[in-house]
């Protein structure tokens, strides 16, 4: 029941008798009495309600109130509204409100009986002269309704964190769309991967040390870093270190003033960091940076700052820096090739890229990439035939990408026709250890048992290449792993 359908009809009750027009329904005498059919619309309330007189003297209380407040109506009908809050029942009195502003009063108040918070409201009636003459109090539980908001509030905190790391997922999400924003072609999960892990680090200016073969691609994940970072539309400075002449290291990389050594550009000139201010530099080939220069590098690292060569002051940066090698730098650092600290400085996150001989799903997309690339180029319109893509797929590519990209752009220019067959794939292709371990030779007539053997090896070869392991081999050619190891030796005898 609504506190405001209990106040009409009090005030209802209160006219009647005031004009006197129903004196079995409410004496007017000393003792406060509600009607039968009034006591039963109070007692049907939900809400808590109480009726005080213009002393805070309590004339009434609802079963509700009982149960909201813990303690009987018999304990605190007559007594003063003061008396009540000596005896530390509740913390707070509306009445009291009511009484001291004489205006509708609105509060939170908390029972220390039943631990409940409950929402009161207090609203006094006057009589003829102005003076209160009763105060109605409606009591409304919101201990349930507090926890419910709470755990609505815990709820919505959740939901919120949820929707940041959708949007999280979102924004590093892999399709062909954002690949091809990021300018990769990738559909082995091995390369899925790495570039999930590009996107993700990019978010970060954490230095990124890119290991993996020559031309497996470590400046292309070095390019998606950058693209999805919020560097992006600042400088991308990309210098191969072990192209740079020595004697020039240190001046290609930090700059130098005017005059400071014979032949310097008259006015200066500024160094790789510099250019990459607010940016990002690339060293490619970092192992290969002499141990003299690896020092100056590392101190600009830690002290975001440099001097110039024949400079006296120095120069305040901010670069992000991701370095990349084909070596074995664990082993330069072992050695004394390579200095420890700068290597730790370098590798707070390491992307190993894989050769393409461990991703063959990638040859596909990547072939007809190339193929997209030199058709626009050379105003062509030519395809590959399903046999060379197959003879691709059997090919190891010691050379990586960048050897697929040679080879591509080699039978585009040498081969006659809009179709190119495998008579114009380069003979070291054809005649390569792959090429001829993955053919199954047939020499004439045979025993069955021998051809069969023949394609079994095969099979085995092709499966302990791809997988590596006897385990991974036996599962994908649905036979047990004993029986793999038993045939590796078997084959290995006979060869």
């Amino acid at each position: 029941m609504l506190y405001y359908d209990v106040y009409k009809l009090f005030r209802k009750v209160n006219d009647m008798v005031e004009n006197n027009k129903d004196k079995n329904k409410l004496k007017k005498d000393n003792k406060f009495e509600i009607s039968v059919e009034m006591k039963q619309f109070l007692e049907s309330s939900y809400d808590g309600i109480w009726i005080t007189d213009g002393e805070g003297r309590v004339l009434y209380m609802n079963s509700a109130n009982e149960e909201i407040s813990g303690f009987k109506r018999s304990e605190v009908v007559g007594l003063t509204t003061e008396k009540i809050l000596e005896k530390k029942l509740f913390s707070k009195s509306a009445v009291l409100k009511v009484l001291e502003t004489k205006e509708t009063v609105t509060m939170i108040g908390y029972n220390y009986i039943t631990n409940k918070r409950a929402l009161i409201t207090g609203n006094p009636i006057f009589d003829e002269e102005g003076n209160i003459k009763y105060v109605i109090n409606n009591v409304r539980d919101i201990t349930q309704l507090e926890s419910m908001s709470k755990e609505l509030k815990d709820k919505q905190k959740i939901i919120n964190k949820q929707k940041e790391k959708i949007e999280e997922l979102k924004s590093i999400k892999i399709n062909d769309t954002s690949m091809e924003k990021l300018g990769i072609v990738a559909k082995s999960p091995k390369m899925l991967r790495i570039i999930e892990l590009a996107k993700r680090v990019g978010k970060f200016d954490s230095t990124i040390l890119i290991l993996g073969e020559s031309g497996a691609g470590k400046e292309v994940v070095a390019k998606a870093i950058v693209k999805s970072s919020d560097r992006s539309e600042k400088p991308f400075i990309k210098v191969n270190c072990g192209a740079i002449p020595e004697n020039l290291l240190e001046s290609e990389f930090f700059g130098y003033e005017k005059g400071a050594f014979t032949g310097a550009n008259n006015k200066g000139k500024k160094g790789m960091f510099e250019l990459a201010n607010e940016g990002t530099i690339f060293l490619d080939e970092v192992a290969d940076l002499p141990l003299n220069l690896q020092v100056k590098i590392l101190r600009v690292i830690q002290e975001n700052e440099l001097m110039r060569v024949g400079g006296t002051e120095s120069i305040p940066l901010d670069v992000r820096l991701i370095a990349a090698t084909n070596k074995n730098i664990e082993d330069m650092v072992s050695n004394g090739k390579f200095r420890e600290d700068l290597y730790y400085r370098l590798n707070v996150v390491t992307i190993t890229v894989p050769p393409l001989r461990e991703r063959e799903e990638d040859i596909p997309p990547l072939v007809n990439l190339f193929l997209k690339q030199f058709n626009e180029k050379y105003k062509l319109n030519k395809v590959i035939t399903p046999e060379v893509m197959d003879i691709f797929m059997e090919y190891d590519w010691p050379g990586n990408v960048r050897e697929l990209l040679n080879i591509i752009e080699n039978i585009m220019v040498v081969s006659r026709g809009e179709e190119i067959t495998p008579e114009f794939v380069p003979n070291k292709i054809l005649n390569s250890e792959e090429m001829k371990k993955s053919k199954v030779n047939v020499k004439g007539i045979l025993p069955l048992k021998e051809a069969v053997e023949l394609l079994e090896e095969d099979l085995l070869n092709k499966a302990m290449k791809k997988y590596g392991t006897t385990r991974k081999a036996a599962s994908v050619l649905g036979v047990d792993q004993s029986t793999i190891v038993r045939k590796i030796q078997k084959f290995s005898k006979k060869n």
